[in-house]
């Protein structure tokens, strides 16, 4: 048996590693040949100004009074340059963004290794083909396009990491330490000799980044009044700027500017995902070698933004995100960055025809070396006769082959088993269909002796299965936060350990015993718990920034909710409940809204499910000897006392992988980045630490999982089945699942329908290893035993 479970593990594993294999390696290709623009140039120099997280709309539209928020750009729009949108393509991060801008090509997936931190495989940009750039900004932004310079032609001059922090009294403070380093540069220029021939070559950059606004809207919302002042912030510190640097070369006409955003951002204040908010942001280009405002009287665009912002008589250029990269290289007469896939907008070029006809011939040569580069690279690595079109016949061959079989043998529980998967499968995509998952699931005692045996639990089983159908229903987690929900999640759970604790008190002899401190302690755990997170709001609200006392609080919760359980007696219920309210404990200060009650309700439902598993099995053919309330976790279950297999055994494999799935997606898409809201975690920290903000994310996703896997793991004790035969079961209903998703992977469109479609199959193949670790923490919280006082204590199983 041990080595039918390995070598599918080993099948599973490679499976699963083949999906990486082709969607998770780097599409970038070397050894391709610079191409650049044979004629001279428009600018000597581009100023480039990227202001992270600012959205197209919040720039371009007029305030509750007819007033722009940004009247130096909107003067630009009118009378000097360029504009429309630009389109960015999920993930919508910082990196990528920049990366798109500055290389000229969209995410590499193989950067998920890296943690969105970096790309993992080296890239040419624009900054790399300079003769000089200078950059001032965020040190993640920066230390990227740094990386691997030869030359030490690219300055950097950044601001400390720690002062990006989303609960500062004011963060605009990162965007006029930007522009007041700049102006100090381009003083200090007049007095050396040295940085002053410098600047006045060829073929340079300034590369200003601006994360303000993006820090402000993580913080505060777009809608708020501190995003708003941000914008009015940079508009005037741009004019600022400009006429720095006409004054500073004379007026020579030789200066290009583009203003752009690497992503946009939520009303809720995220980013990540493929929403419009997100995707659509503002570009402005003007000065050397840019087109000026033309006037129109009418144009053809799918949305309204025009008429809401007043600019339908001035014409709008969308462009790719991209297309950036091209744009900047023929103003300033550099190669084309090497891995570049963007278009060059001709149609933004104030030159002549010759120049836009040899721009574009030279963009189009430099996107076929890549092509080349590939495809010789490609041949190398495969067989010869294996270097062949692919083609379709087998799966379309392989349906019309079962059409021919009788359909009657799929009948009865097999016909209901598929129905049952199929359901699963669709709530991978839309959400509401758990909800019809669980109302069939409160069906369940009609359609069995359960109502008539057992009316009070097949009615909380009822109850819970559609309070819990109410969920998927609801909007995504974060984007409607309400810290009261929170609060009042806290006090249900109070009030339910309350009522533990008097029936403790009730069953012993003595009221100080080592039961009734735990119980206690717990209590105080999510008291200090709901006190923190509305300690913390409103803090935060005020700017007052993360109270280090409600931080440490914070962390010591978190890291007592591992021990607490393992200190309860193994009784069933009663470790059951510890770990439930030390998880509580901790979910309560990851939630900012509705999702504080999900785990509550879940668990309810799972302690309910219990009683009808121990109702059904006292009534069927399967001996039952003890009472659920007798019942007693043990850490090596006696092969003696395990069973074989019956059919309802494969009903409730397939309500484990069901309460799983319901896990994942009960209050939320994990398969997507934009599910989550950073603000889950600021009362653990405010300062943006991926790593550890990551870390809290992902737990705060297990602990439903965790509470699943140990409502489970009674299950299993209760009816004597065997986990072993668990494992075959949902190996097999995972795997009729995986076949949905594999022939659904797709490789085309954008990334978030190319991302979404491999995190669905990844997520089902990794059912069966994520069911071992599950299985082995759940083990671990309902079996293992510590003493409060230090001394060893028995149990008789």
């Amino acid at each position: 048996m041990l080595l039918y479970v390995t070598l599918g593990l080993l099948v599973h594993f490679v499976f699963f590693a083949s999906i990486f294999d082709i969607y998770f390696t780097s599409p970038l290709v070397h050894g391709m040949t610079p191409q650049f623009t044979p004629l001279p140039p428009p600018a000597k120099r581009l100023m480039l100004f990227v202001a992270d997280g600012l959205r197209a709309d919040k720039l371009y539209e007029l305030d509750e009074d007819g007033n722009s928020r940004a009247p130096f750009v909107r003067n630009i729009i009118m009378n000097e340059g360029s504009w429309g949108i630009s389109h960015t393509r999920v993930p919508t991060e910082s990196r990528p963004g920049h990366v798109a801008m500055i290389a000229g090509f969209y995410e590499d997936v193989s950067a998920v290794a890296k943690g969105w931190k970096e790309n993992p495989v080296e890239f040419d940009s624009l900054l790399n083909e300079t003769r000089y750039t200078w950059s001032w900004g965020s040190p993640d932004i920066l230390a990227m396009f740094a990386k691997g310079d030869l030359r030490s032609h690219i300055f950097t001059e950044s601001y400390d990491a720690s002062s990006e922090d989303f609960g500062a009294h004011d963060v605009t403070k990162l965007d006029t330490w930007v522009f007041d380093h700049v102006k100090e540069f381009f003083h200090a220029a007049r007095n050396n000799q040295s940085l002053f021939s410098k600047v006045n070559e060829d073929k340079i950059v300034f590369f200003l980044h601006l994360l303000g606004i993006d820090t402000n809207g993580h913080a505060h919302r777009p809608s708020s009044r501190e995003y708003s002042d941000n914008i009015k912030l940079v508009d005037k510190e741009l004019k600022e700027i400009e006429s720095t640097v006409k004054d500073f070369y004379g007026n020579d006409g030789k200066t290009a500017f583009i203003f752009t955003a690497d992503h946009g951002m939520t009303d809720w204040g995220s980013h990540g995902a493929g929403h419009p908010l997100e995707t659509c942001t503002p570009f402005i280009a003007w000065g050397a070698g840019i087109r000026l405002p033309q006037k129109v009287s009418a144009q053809k665009f799918d949305d309204s933004y025009l008429q809401e912002w007043k600019l339908e008589n001035w014409k709008r250029q969308d462009i790719n995100q991209a297309d950036v990269a091209p744009l900047m290289a023929a103003l300033i007469g550099v190669p084309f960055p090497l891995n570049s896939v963007g278009i060059i907008p001709v149609d933004m070029l104030n030159t002549s025809d010759l120049f836009k006809a040899e721009s574009m011939f030279t963009n189009a040569v430099q996107i076929l070396e890549q092509f080349k580069v590939k495809m010789t690279q490609k041949k190398e690595a495969t067989l010869s006769f294996l270097f062949t079109p692919f083609k379709i016949p087998v799966i379309q061959g392989f349906v019309t082959l079962l059409s021919t079989f009788p359909p009657r043998r799929f009948l009865g529980y097999l016909l209901l088993f598929i129905l049952g998967v199929e359901v699963l499968v669709l709530s991978f995509f839309y959400r509401y269909m758990l909800t019809a998952g669980l109302v069939a699931l409160a069906a369940w005692p009609f359609i069995t002796a359960l109502w008539t045996r057992a009316k009070s639990i097949s009615l909380s089983w009822i109850f819970f299965c559609l309070l819990l159908a109410v969920f998927p229903l609801m909007p995504v987690v974060g984007r409607k936060p309400d810290i009261f929900l929170v609060v009042g999640a806290g006090l249900l759970v109070l009030l339910l350990s309350l009522f533990v604790v008097t029936s403790v008190i009730k069953r012993k002899d003595s009221f100080i015993n080592e039961e009734l401190v735990l119980h206690l302690l717990q209590m105080l755990s999510v008291v200090f718990s709901m006190c923190v997170v509305y300690g913390t709001h409103h803090s935060l609200l005020k700017k007052q920034g993360l109270p280090l006392l409600n931080q440490i609080v914070s962390w010591t919760i978190l890291a007592s909710s591992f021990v607490m359980p393992l200190l309860s007696p193994p009784v069933l219920f009663d470790r059951l409940f510890s770990i439930l309210v030390s998880s509580m404990s901790t979910y309560l200060l990851l939630s900012t809204g509705y999702e504080a009650l999900f785990p509550l309700v879940l668990s309810c439902l799972m302690f309910v499910w219990i009683h009808m598993e121990q109702e059904t099995l006292q009534h069927s053919v399967v001996s039952c000897k003890q009472k659920v309330s007798t019942i007693q976790f043990a850490c090596n279950t006696d092969a003696a006392q395990c069973r074989d297999l019956c059919l309802d055994d494969i009903r409730r494999a397939f309500f484990l992988v069901f309460f799983l799935v319901t896990a994942f997606f009960g209050t939320g898409n994990i398969a997507s980045v934009n599910s989550f809201d950073p603000s889950s975690v600021y009362c653990f920290l405010t300062v943006f630490s991926p790593f550890k903000m990551g870390a809290l994310i992902m737990w705060k996703i297990l602990i439903p999982f965790v509470l699943v896997m140990c409502a489970f793991e009674a299950v299993q004790v209760t009816t004597q089945l065997s986990s072993k035969s668990l494992f075959l079961m949902v190996i097999n209903i995972s795997d009729i699942m995986a076949l949905h998703f594999f022939f659904l992977i797709k490789d085309h469109g954008s990334w978030l329908d190319i991302g979404t479609s491999i995190s669905h199959y990844v997520i089902v193949m990794s059912m069966t290893i994520f069911m071992v670790f599950l299985n082995c923490l759940a083990q671990m919280l309902t079996t293992r035993k510590l003493s409060l006082c230090g001394r060893p204590k028995s149990h008789v199983i």
